[in-house]
């Protein structure tokens, strides 16, 4: 069965859309990151946060990336549950990829609900691969996080000068 692609604009996330961010975190997640804690995070250097933004400029998805030396760590995926299954997710992970691959960084990384098979299907589909667990990682309920990551190769060829 084909998916739909559904017309979104990426963009950086800015304080207009902190509360339909925050929302879209209260419908997705059991233990949702706060208005605030989304806040902070446009002052963070270390951080980088897009939205997915409809037709009429609503906020449709939303992920959030924190850079640390050559290191990618994807904090949050979301998407509306009616517009899920419509490459929204795989639009934003497309930007993040092009910022690594741009930035020359050596992985991306993320935890998902162990459970949660569409999302694991789609980052294996964009070639995270499942590198371990993290036991008891979720609360609400408790249930094992996989570990998925994407490396990045530049080629091994060094200088011997």
């Amino acid at each position: 069965m084909e998916e739909k692609r559904m017309h979104v604009r990426i963009v950086p996330m800015n304080g207009d859309h902190l509360d339909e961010v925050a929302e879209l975190e209260r419908i997705c997640f059991s233990t949702p990151w706060s208005r605030n804690m989304l806040a902070e995070e446009l002052d963070n250097l270390l951080s980088a946060f897009l939205v997915a933004l409809d037709d009429e400029d609503k906020v449709v998805g939303y992920a959030g990336l924190q850079v640390v030396l050559d290191e990618g760590y994807i904090t949050n995926v979301a998407v509306r549950p009616e517009c899920r299954r419509q490459g929204v997710a795989s639009q934003l992970l497309e930007v993040f990829m092009n910022f690594a691959r741009g930035n020359h960084l050596a992985f991306l990384t993320l935890e998902v609900r162990a459970s949660n098979y569409d999302a694991i299907a789609l980052y294996g589909s964009r070639g995270f691969r499942s590198v371990g667990r993290r036991k008891n990682y979720y609360e609400h309920p408790k249930e094992d996080a996989v570990i998925m990551t994407k490396e990045f190769d530049y080629g091994t060829e060094t200088a011997d000068h």
